[in-house]
């Protein structure tokens, strides 16, 4: 009897420092991305923000959000264990680095421009000689620097579209949701038109690589439920 509680108590201390690890909450970051990701009071909300609390929810895991620079956001998931990233462009170049749930969502890559420049756009090789805005980080800069376009990127998205409107860009490389309307509501909607879509990709939700398997199955797993019982598809109707 007494051997047996011996043992049993020396594999509780064993294995108590896994236990404190599986509850450390998970660390959710993301950009000021409206609608995707935004505040609502000291609350971060968001369509894609929706999705991964119930994907999280599902799976048992707890959580943190914060909105950072995309720069800072992501470079936060590649270094810390415990950090997700969202929402990421999943490409061959970062396929190694994270682990990827997912996807969440499609989006198209859109050059967008000012309607009073009357630019045509019939592929990428049109834009060159423009200056095209970017987020510093970001995927669609990357893609576009690998071919030889002019970016000027900047911390955060919302400032290309004052750029673009102040003639210091010419073009404004978006990435949104397929078939959503990213500046509905806004006061300058009208005045910037899309002009040529050049990509169209998986958005995911990139881990660091030393989560947990238990963990990321069990988002894998949630991430197949929401997708069967039309959860994804009603987290994209949200404002």
């Amino acid at each position: 009897m007494k051997q047996g509680l011996i043992a049993w108590l020396l594999a509780a201390v064993l294995t108590a420092p896994d236990m404190v690890a599986a509850q450390t909450p998970l660390r959710m970051v993301s950009e000021f991305l409206p609608p995707a990701s935004m505040m609502e009071g000291s609350v971060v909300v968001g369509r894609e923000t929706a999705k991964v609390r119930d994907l999280l929810a599902r799976a048992g895991i707890a959580y943190t959000i914060e909105l950072l620079p995309w720069k800072r956001a992501y470079a936060q998931a590649l270094r810390e264990p415990d950090t997700c990233v969202y929402s990421t462009t999943r490409t061959p170049e970062r396929e190694a680095l994270f682990r990827w749930v997912g996807p969440l969502n499609e989006a198209e890559w859109i050059l967008y421009g000012l309607a009073s420049r009357n630019f045509s756009l019939r592929s990428l090789d049109d834009a060159r000689g423009l200056v095209i805005g970017t987020v510093l980080g970001d995927a669609r800069d990357a893609y576009l620097r690998a071919r030889g376009l002019e970016v000027a990127p900047v911390a955060q998205e919302w400032i290309n579209a004052q750029k673009l409107l102040l003639g210091r860009i010419d073009l404004w490389a978006v990435g949104m949701a397929t078939g959503s309307r990213p500046f509905a509501g806004k006061e300058w909607e009208g005045m910037v038109v899309p002009l040529l879509t050049f990509n169209r990709v998986q958005t995911y939700l990139a881990c660091n690589r030393q989560l947990p398997e238990n963990q990321y199955a069990a988002m894998q797993r949630a991430v197949a439920a929401m997708r069967r019982d039309g959860a994804m598809a009603r987290h994209d109707l949200l404002k």
